[in-house]
């Protein structure tokens, strides 16, 4: 299990921003907005923000992209293919919001199987599209940060541009043969928990228990 893992809820959408830090590197996931607060917890925490990473390019996980890079250094990570949303309003849904926001070019970009390390923690990518081309769940042992992809009691929507029901139950049949019950997922809305409480209260998934 990750040395230290952090929950700030940020921006007007509630969107949870995470903070793994193992030994003195850390990683900001999803900064979706309220970049002072998570500077603030940045530095109680201490050590090195290794990576900014988003698990897909949209506005309220990526809000705050800019800012973070630029007070601690940090490079940034995004899946390939939703590289091009941090940088054009109409496609990072920042344009429906009446804002044209656009971020920082990732550093590298992500693909499938690629292990992000940090300190001690190895966590590897997973391509999950359906709400995103390019969104991504980020598996290590014991737990996995799963995005708008899978919360606890729903999933993200599939009705943006880049959106698919398909491929999002594609998504989370390939998730589900990867999470054990005692995994606790890390969604980019609402509370953390257990994958086997997912599998008792998300319909989502009551419909592929058999699969």
């Amino acid at each position: 299990m990750a040395e230290t893992i952090e929950r700030l809820v940020v921006g007007p959408l509630a969107t949870n921003c995470y903070i793994l830090k193992s030994g003195v590197e850390l990683a900001v996931i999803d900064p979706g907005g309220d970049a002072e607060m998570i500077l603030q917890k940045v530095g109680e925490l201490g050590g090195t923000v290794k990576y900014v990473i988003d698990t897909h390019g949209h506005i309220d996980h990526i809000a705050a992209n800019r800012e973070v890079i630029e007070a601690t250094g940090a490079a940034l990570l995004i899946h390939e293919l939703d590289a091009e949303l941090l940088q054009f309003p109409d496609r990072n849904l920042s344009s429906l919001m009446g804002m044209k926001l656009s971020s920082p070019a990732p550093a590298r970009t992500l693909r499938e199987g690629e292990k992000v390390v940090v300190g001690e923690e190895e966590m590897m990518v997973l391509l999950t599209p359906g709400h995103t081309p390019g969104g991504i769940c980020l598996l290590a042992p014991g737990y996995a940060f799963t995005g708008d992809t899978l919360f606890l009691d729903s999933i993200g929507r599939t009705d943006f541009p880049g959106g698919s029901d398909e491929r999002m139950q594609e998504s989370l049949n390939k998730l589900q043969k990867m999470l054990s019950k005692e995994t606790v997922i890390y969604p980019g809305h609402g509370e953390p928990g257990r994958f086997g409480r997912a599998l008792l209260v998300n319909p989502f998934l009551s419909s592929m228990a058999a699969v």
